[in-house]
């Protein structure tokens, strides 16, 4: 029971993730006004009395139906998943003498979905606060990467000895950190709406190093759309965050793919790897085809959606090399 709710609830992770890049990415972040419900209900307003309350409650949030079905569904979603790793997490203490993995992770993802729950409701109550909004896919994408992580010591199949030098185990296990750091980035390009700040590629404005503004870029606390001083954020705020994002996606692919060079000589890695560069290379396709294409729904959710899956890859690849837990 636990090595199969562990796989479901993977896959589902992936579904709760794709979904919620397609509500913000559809502009449906604020479809409901309220947070679990909708308008005060647990569905949308859709009666003449429902919406004449909803109205009367949130008379700056008018009903707009599409918007809030799929804010209301990607709850739904979530919140199945989230029953899911506490069932995961039940079985794992009842089991825990079987379960290949140490209880605590799954005790610790109990943790994670349950801030995640929070940072939900904050994005909604925050108006769409880009440190949260980000902080929200940074934690659906740990909830993903545990979860492959737990489904995999299950069934896939894993030896230390697949690599034998300490420095190769070491790029490996780095490659978890590049990947984190450029979703990060790209989490916050989406969630500041800075993907067409630039709109020519390779340069930005025609300039390989534009004007820009790091200071309110980066800046953490400030509110969607405005700078440290309560204005509106120039331009150059904007080219500066997909700038960065531009050199973090270089070096994730230099990374990438200098490793996967280098692990196609292992047999026993080689499906996983190839599975890797391959995923890789359509990210960067699929990015630069964001940018002159001028940021197509379908194609910017594929992009969040390639990322989630070269996560669960270089995941995988981790715990293939990984001597399994005793």
């Amino acid at each position: 029971m636990f090595k199969k709710l562990a796989l479901f609830a993977a896959v589902l992770t992936l579904c709760v993730v794709v979904l919620g890049a397609y509500v913000r990415l559809s502009d449906a972040g604020l479809g409901c006004p309220d947070w679990p419900g909708c308008y005060g209900t647990l569905t949308v307003p859709q009666s003449a009395d429902a919406l004449a309350h909803a109205y009367e409650t949130y008379p700056e949030s008018p009903v707009e139906e599409g918007k809030a079905w799929k804010e209301m569904i990607h709850r739904y979603v979530a919140g199945i998943l989230g029953l899911l790793v506490f069932a995961l997490f039940i079985q794992a203490w009842r089991q825990k003498n079987q379960v290949k993995v140490s209880p605590w992770l799954p005790t610790a993802l109990v943790g994670v979905v349950g801030f995640q729950a929070v940072l939900g409701m904050w994005t909604v109550t925050m108006l769409l606060k880009p440190a949260i909004v980000t902080m929200h896919l940074m934690g659906g994408m740990t909830t993903l990467a545990i979860l492959t992580w737990i489904a995999h010591r299950h069934w896939g199949t894993m030896s230390a000895n697949y690599l034998v030098t300490s420095s190769a185990r070491f790029f490996v296990r780095f490659a978890m950190v590049i990947l984190l750091v450029q979703i990060f980035l790209g989490g916050w390009t989406s969630t500041n709406y800075a993907a067409l700040a630039c709109t020519d590629f390779p340069t930005c404005h025609g300039a390989w190093i534009p004007e820009m503004d790091f200071a309110n870029a980066f800046h953490w606390h400030r509110e969607l759309g405005e700078s440290l001083e309560g204005e509106p954020m120039a331009l150059s705020a904007y080219v500066a965050i997909q700038w960065i994002h531009r050199i973090g996606a270089l070096v994730t692919f230099i990374y990438l793919g200098l490793l996967g060079l280098r692990l196609l000589k292992q047999s026993q890695l080689t499906a996983v790897t190839v599975s890797m560069l391959l995923l890789l290379i359509v990210q960067i396709g699929l990015g630069v085809a964001n940018l002159v294409l001028h940021l197509p729904t379908v194609l910017a959710v594929a992009h969040n959606m390639v990322a989630a899956l070269l996560l669960m890859t270089v995941v995988v690849l981790n715990s293939k090399i990984t001597e399994l837990r005793r």
